[in-house]
């Protein structure tokens, strides 16, 4: 038989257990709903940065994506005029070889000539508003010697001829040079940095910045409105004034005053 004071000191002990136990999922709770809560919270911060982050991956691959077509055009632009210059070059040397195996003179050299510096400044007119008065001035000195004979058509030949190599130089050249430009209807005497036929940017004596953009046929030289579009011209400047003429830079292609 049990004895009953044993049993009544065993149920004593094993009551404070089962209240603990009966007790802890209820403590437990108030802490699970916390974590659960902090974790939806988590979720919802994610899927937040997930979708910013592919917004902003959109936004870089249509930046990227509009400065490529930039850059296919302007290389395109090059690829023309670079084309144009090498068949006026060979038009003059096939005219050049043909007097010189027919012995013609030089008054039947001198059309050919002619019809040459016509072609090139033409090409000159076309191309970046690069010292254009200053080249085609130069041409016309040519034209006009050998207009009134005070040159000969092989010498004019000759000097011709290095004036086609010049314009092939000025199509590889990064370099920065003084040139009088007309920006907002002002005419100034700004610093300019040619890429060679690309594009053409240019700094004010006042401090400005602006890149020469085509328009209905004409050249305008247009300011920078952005900070970062200034940043980025001031940098190019600075490279090519520590002769640093090669690396990678981030230029703007700022559109004509106006939107045209």
């Amino acid at each position: 038989m049990s004895n009953p004071s044993y049993l009544s000191r065993n149920a004593v002990r094993a009551l404070p257990i089962a209240l603990l136990v009966a007790c802890g999922p209820l403590l437990a709770a108030p802490n699970d709903a916390g974590l659960a809560e902090r974790l939806i919270a988590l979720r919802g911060e994610v899927e937040q940065l997930n979708s910013e982050l592919e917004l902003q991956r959109d936004e870089q691959r249509a930046v990227l994506s509009g400065l490529a077509a930039q850059k296919a055009e302007l290389n395109a632009s090059v690829d023309r005029q670079k084309l144009a210059a090498r068949d006026a070059e060979t038009k003059l040397l096939a005219a050049q070889e043909a007097a010189t195996q027919a012995g013609a003179s030089g008054d039947a050299l001198q059309p050919v000539l002619l019809q040459a510096i016509d072609g090139l400044q033409q090409q000159i007119r076309a191309g970046l508003p690069f010292k254009i008065d200053e080249r085609s001035a130069d041409l016309d000195a040519l034209r006009t010697d050998l207009q009134n004979g005070s040159l000969l058509a092989a010498r004019g030949a000759n000097r011709l001829w290095a004036f086609f190599e010049d314009e092939f130089r000025l199509t590889r050249e990064n370099a920065l040079h003084n040139q009088t430009i007309e920006v907002e209807g002002e005419r100034v005497l700004a610093e300019v940095a040619k890429i060679g036929a690309m594009a053409l940017y240019f700094r004010t004596p006042d401090g400005r910045y602006g890149q020469a953009v085509r328009s209905a046929e004409r050249w305008q030289f247009v300011l920078a409105t952005e900070a970062e579009h200034n940043a980025r011209i001031a940098q190019l400047f600075d490279a090519l004034r520590k002769q640093i003429r090669q690396g990678y830079f981030e230029l703007p292609v700022l559109a004509a005053a106006g939107g045209k």
